[in-house]
């Protein structure tokens, strides 16, 4: 998952000269390419000298993570981490890792850590409080509820607008539910998904919003006798895609977006995708 500084400068050199900045989407923070030196470990301006601090929340959950510990390399936003510092020079030993509250990572003002990894959906009114890199990975949020549950037979999302649908609060899924189903009853919101699923087994909602790789690992893990119901279309066709948060105006975004971006070429998030993603079916696309 790591690769030497001198390797790092070869691969931006080809990711600058084969992949425009257009090809990243529009949900880029902005042209990723950077010198070689101005990325090198020793210039880059880190909350502690020689050390990379990444936060996320807590607690993390599965696939993102493994056992609500973001140190262990396992799960995809950890690896992905690692991944990142590796390309930047830095060795798993020093990596950092602080705790911070989704909403309050997204807020305006000083950060405790140097970049976040924690499910961040990069849209336009969060960049105008914080900095996001070149997205990591394409989001499709889909809806989950128990096989017995009326909400269960939806196959269109006309038809969820009947039932009481519960998120995140602040999250995508939230504005999925809210605005693409823009179902009769309001959204009940929870402070994580972990409530999320406690309000579904109490039948305090019919169904919850997640994004599609957090309901795959809920229903062949955590809630087996749950289905996901569908996929949500794209909101206005465009792509919801997960960035890296940093500080706004951070020194560091470029270097970290150049970071994401050699990763995609080499392959690394492909295969992280590949082992910690890993779909166990397909889930239906509601029309």
């Amino acid at each position: 998952m790591r690769a030497v500084t001198a390797l790092f400068a070869v691969v931006l050199v080809v990711v600058a000269g084969c992949a425009p900045v257009e090809e990243q989407g529009p949900a880029a923070e902005g042209p990723a390419t950077a010198g070689a030196g101005d990325c090198a470990k020793a210039a880059l301006k880190t909350r502690t000298p020689g050390k990379f601090t990444f936060g996320t929340d807590q607690p993390v959950y599965e696939p993102w993570f493994s056992g609500d510990d973001p140190s262990n390399g396992k799960g995809f936003e950890s690896a992905v981490a690692y991944a990142v510092a590796g390309k930047l020079g830095y060795a798993k030993a020093e990596v950092d890792w602080v705790r911070v509250p989704f909403n309050a990572a997204i807020q305006p003002g000083p950060k405790s850590f140097d970049a976040n990894l924690n499910e961040f959906s990069i849209t336009d009114d969060r960049r105008k409080a914080v900095d996001f890199s070149t997205p990591y990975y394409d989001v499709t949020q889909a809806v989950v509820a128990f096989k017995s549950s009326p909400a269960a037979k939806a196959t269109t999302v006309a038809a969820l607008k009947e039932f009481k649908l519960g998120a995140q609060v602040g999250t995508t899924s939230y504005d999925a539910a809210a605005k693409q189903v823009q179902p009769t009853q309001q959204v009940a919101v929870y402070n994580n998904n972990d409530d999320a699923k406690q309000a579904l087994r109490n039948n305090q909602v019919q169904a919850i919003v997640v994004d599609l790789a957090t309901a795959f690992y809920i229903t062949s893990a955590e809630l087996t006798d749950a289905v996901i119901v569908g996929q949500l279309p794209a909101s206005g066709g465009k792509a919801e895609q997960f960035g890296i948060v940093l500080d706004k105006g951070s020194s560091l975004t470029r270097c970290v977006s150049a970071a994401v971006d050699a990763l995609r070429a080499d392959g690394t998030l492909a295969q992280a995708e590949k082992q910690w993603l890993a779909e166990a079916g397909k889930a239906p696309k509601l029309t």
